[in-house]
């Protein structure tokens, strides 16, 4: 793997007038600008149906950074790098075109042929970006070109497979950057760290010590303007088929041999692949599915997903997700992991519960109940860090205990703001190291482990809305977890002061 340290490329991005790239993708590039992770020797060319000119295009890109980042600076020489190019996708002209602008862009900011082409639009035109870039010649120059693709990455797995051969005409593998901006998290790069380079928790990493893990990943928000996009989706889709399964796959790889992208895509990939199927009625006995009805939230009345804009009116599909996992290698046979996600939870939070095993005999009790479980908790956000939940002596307490935590925040500490999930990957996009984005082998796992489950909850007509907004989920959700004789922990603190 040959990292560049001091990327120098043209960074062209389609979709450029979209959403992302107005929220992520402007102010990520301006926070590298801003610490010199790139220099002077870079441009970006926007790409877009609108007729927009260069100047236009730049106020565009100083209002994204000023609504985003408090007293911007150099905004002015930053946004001289940027460049506008109307664009239709289908038009090889176009493609021409836009190989002149960065032939003179190279000369201009004596870049070597370095491209990255950022696909930030619908995943219908993909394929055919992909095809015209090989085709008008956009990726024949010295230096190296990238596909950088947001998700989804197809709707199930025979659209992946077609969407992935239409790519792989154009680019290699090795060339393609499938991102999974959960993949950019500062606490979930943490979580191979907090494995393998401490001793206190790697031996006890498997089925002799954990009893199960828990992954939560809840939105206070409801679908707001994605309902034509959601209803084809649903969380299961969204969700679960990347984010989750990428998480529970750090959680429960097997040390590397080496830290190269290779290496660690390969232990990811055994964890995919000994990941139990789940297909027909036995889907009800592992997987819980929800959808969100009126409810209150901050004292406002909050509409069902079925009053949301653009959702139908009598729609099965899933706002919310819970899901036991089971792994079946040596490390983790009989060890649930369970996952749960949705939209108008009561908090918007994401976070890990490793849950250790209780001591074989008991000795000591808090306040005559059995001792808590000891617990690992990694925070991936809002907040940033680890707390370890431990048992201490109860001060004057005789046999009795009390637990305790001991904390650490990540982005508490002098007002540290990590770098944006988005910051990390496009840099790293840009230095050609692809550890934290998706593996084709990945992708197709992942898909072929939530098809059996959408297949058969679309042969099922679901008794929706069944949670009400501002609440935690479906109850069917509690007893998933209740019939192995554990609870879901909550997403606030877990240890009451």
């Amino acid at each position: 793997m040959n990292i560049e340290h001091n990327p120098k490329a043209v960074i062209v991005i389609f979709g450029a007038t979209g959403d992302l790239a107005k929220r992520k993708l402007f102010p990520s590039i301006y926070r590298l600008f801003q610490n010199k992770k790139i220099g002077r020797e870079f441009s970006v060319v926007g790409v877009g149906r609108r007729a927009w000119t260069n100047d236009f295009f730049r106020e565009n890109v100083k209002e994204s950074i000023e609504s985003s980042i408090h007293a911007p600076e150099a905004l002015e020489e930053f946004s001289s790098h940027f460049y506008y190019h109307p664009f239709d996708v289908t038009n090889p002209s176009s493609y021409l075109e836009l190989k002149d602008v960065l032939h003179n862009l190279d000369q201009k900011y004596d870049i070597p042929g370095n491209r990255m082409f950022y696909l930030a639009m619908a995943p219908e035109f993909f394929g055919t970006i992909a095809s015209n870039l090989k085709k008008e010649g956009l990726t024949d120059t010295q230096g190296w070109s990238r596909l950088v693709i947001e998700k989804p990455f197809g709707h199930d797995l025979p659209s992946a497979e077609q969407l992935n051969n239409e790519i792989r005409e154009a680019f290699s593998e090795d060339q393609i950057y499938r991102i999974d901006h959960y993949l950019g998290k500062e606490m979930v790069q943490n979580i191979e760290v907090i494995r393998f380079a401490n001793a206190i928790f790697e031996p006890l990493w498997n089925s002799r010590f954990i009893s199960n893990i828990q992954i939560t990943s809840s939105e206070s928000l409801g679908v707001e303007d994605r309902g034509r996009y959601y209803e084809k989706s649903g969380a299961l889709r969204d969700m679960v088929q990347n984010h989750l399964i990428q998480m529970v796959a750090l959680l429960a790889m097997e040390p590397p041999i080496k830290l190269t992208t290779n290496e660690i895509r390969s232990e990811k990939v055994k964890v995919l692949r000994a990941l139990r199927s789940i297909s027909g009625g036995e889907v009800n006995d592992f997987f819980v599915r929800g959808q969100y009805g009126t409810g209150q939230m901050n004292g406002k009345e909050l509409p069902g997903y079925r009053e949301e804009n653009n959702v139908d009116d009598i729609s099965n599909t899933e706002t919310y997700v819970a899901g036991k996992l089971m792994i079946d290698n040596f490390r983790w046979a009989g060890v649930p992991f369970y996952i749960r996600t949705g939209k108008r939870m009561a908090a918007k939070s994401t976070k890990i519960v490793v849950q250790f095993k209780d001591i074989p005999m008991n000795l000591y009790y808090r306040d005559g109940e059995n001792l808590d479980p000891n617990l690992l908790v990694i925070h991936i956000q809002p907040d940033e860090g680890i707390t370890l939940h431990l048992n201490a002596k109860k001060s004057g307490g005789g046999i009795f205990t009390q637990p305790i935590k001991m904390d650490y925040c990540n982005n508490c500490i002098d007002g540290i703001n990590t770098p944006e999930a988005y910051e990390k990957l496009i840099y790293d996009s840009l230095c050609g190291d692809a550890t934290n984005f998706t593996h084709w082998d990945e992708v197709a796992l992942s898909w072929s482990f939530v098809d059996s489950i959408s297949e058969y909850w679309q042969t099922q007509i679901a008794d929706f809305p069944n949670y009400a907004s501002g609440s935690m989920g479906p109850k069917a959700a509690d007893m998933l977890l209740e019939k192995d004789g554990f609870h879901w922990w909550p997403i606030t603190d877990i240890v009451e002061e």
